[in-house]
């Protein structure tokens, strides 16, 4: 029996993650991972369980209440990775359906030793004692900003208080380090991930017409997510047609998709956790105006040059610049800048972010936008969304075109071009009217 969608792990993938960040541990030092709140949502309601990622990542445990405690140095050998879960019982068995047992734990996450989460706090205080440093997590991402107390920060709360001569240290940067580059396990994880997204395009490829609404078109996505046991989306699906398009984070996906309109869609399913990330943008009717796919063709040529330049070595803000120079040279092309705006320009302000305002890539992985370090030069086995975009108000139109890339030691890999996920504007034409 089984709790999740997907098919199962091999756990040897979290027995090595374990090993990896316990080699970046300081001599007798304990470290301890909490999993997420089951967040409220309203009255007696709750939002669907997501597995902290760090905690997955380390164990590929996906239930509420659990804890990972690692003390490599622990003079008990029982003591030096411990999983520690909610017992169940008849009543929750009725009410809440089937959590892991012992066993069923043990073969998932590769843990010997598993002890219900009731007798955490007191085998904390005899280990934590013997210990010099104490490492605990915290949601470090760069883009994040919340006021919720949530499970991480309370923990971390209850540590400081409970052992206040302890040196605590900061698991963030390990785990940051050890996520951004992916083991052949997680990027076949993520290929399934993908292949359910290209699924879903197709689907919706065939249904887009005038006449439907985006929120249609959503449903017709999330259909083909749960078919193909997907845990659901890996983020908030944006189904922006026409002037909607130059939103960048639209989600409202209320409005009646026109005749003439294109319309862009950004989308991705979550397969065990893993994310993936597509955007396409395509004609309502099944048909590119001629500027419509000259402006197509300008944002596909970046994006075609852009996926080149994933290599190991390189600087994500130098990669971006050079990015820019080639949407420079497409945005004048295409008439929308002139030889005297990009004289004006300023390296502050170059004169493309008028119509080309964000990153080219950001990490992907456990989460759509994947810890990182931005100053980290490239490394084979990290994954990149490569999604440069044209946006002209003006005119009504947005286009965005996303793939999910694979930096090797040799040319990259496009996760979304080797699941025949088509993105040229003549393919999308045959295939929207075939």
């Amino acid at each position: 029996m089984s709790n999740v969608k997907y098919d199962p792990i091999n756990p040897q993938l979290f027995k090595e993650n374990r090993e990896r960040f316990i080699a970046q541990m300081k001599p007798n030092s304990i470290a301890i991972f909490t999993s997420n709140d089951v967040m409220p949502r309203s009255a007696d309601g709750f939002h669907s369980f997501r597995q902290n990622s760090d905690l997955f990542y380390l164990t590929g445990i996906d239930q509420e209440e659990s804890y990972l405690v690692l003390y490599p140095d622990n003079p008990n050998p029982r003591g030096r990775a411990v999983l520690f879960l909610r017992e169940t019982n008849e009543h929750i068995a009725v009410w809440e359906g089937y959590k892991y047992t012992k066993e069923h734990a043990k073969e998932v996450s590769g843990i010997e030793h598993i002890i219900w989460s009731d007798r955490l706090k007191r085998l904390l205080g005899s280990w934590c004692f013997s210990a010099e440093n104490i490492y605990l997590n915290w949601n470090e991402h760069g883009r994040f900003d919340t006021e919720v107390p949530y499970k991480d920060v309370r923990f971390v709360q209850y540590m400081q208080s409970t052992y206040p001569l302890h040196n605590f240290q900061r698991s963030a940067p390990i785990m940051t380090s050890l996520r951004s580059v992916k083991s052949e396990i997680e990027i076949n994880l993520m290929r399934i991930a993908v292949s359910i997204t290209g699924k879903a395009f197709n689907r919706v490829m065939k249904f887009i017409k005038p006449g439907v609404w985006e929120h249609e078109i959503e449903a017709e996505i999330q259909h083909e997510y749960l078919w193909n046991r997907a845990t659901g989306p890996a983020y908030d699906s944006i189904i922006a047609s026409g002037n909607n398009a130059n939103v960048l984070h639209y989600v409202a996906n209320n409005m009646q998709c026109q005749d003439g309109d294109v319309i862009l869609m950004d989308f991705g399913a979550e397969y065990a956790n893993y994310a993936a990330d597509l955007t396409r943008s395509i004609p309502v009717s099944g048909k590119f105006t001629k500027r419509q796919k000259e402006v197509y063709n300008s944002v596909l040529h970046v994006m075609k040059e852009a996926t080149a330049m994933l290599r190991p070595g390189t600087i994500h803000e130098e990669y971006h610049k050079e990015v820019g120079k080639i949407m420079e040279a497409e945005l004048l092309n295409l008439g929308l800048l002139s030889k005297q705006d990009i004289e004006n320009q300023t390296e502050a302000m170059p004169a493309y972010k008028k119509y080309f305002m964000h990153g080219t890539s950001h990490h992907l992985g456990l989460d759509v936008h994947d810890v990182e370090n931005r100053y980290r030069p490239f490394e084979a086995g990290m994954i990149f969304t490569v999604e440069p975009g044209i946006y002209i108000p003006e005119e009504k139109l947005g286009i965005r075109i996303e793939n999910d890339v694979v930096v090797t030691n040799d040319n990259p890999i496009d996760l979304m071009e080797e699941a025949n996920v088509i993105r040229e504007a003549d393919e999308i034409e045959e295939f929207m009217n075939s």
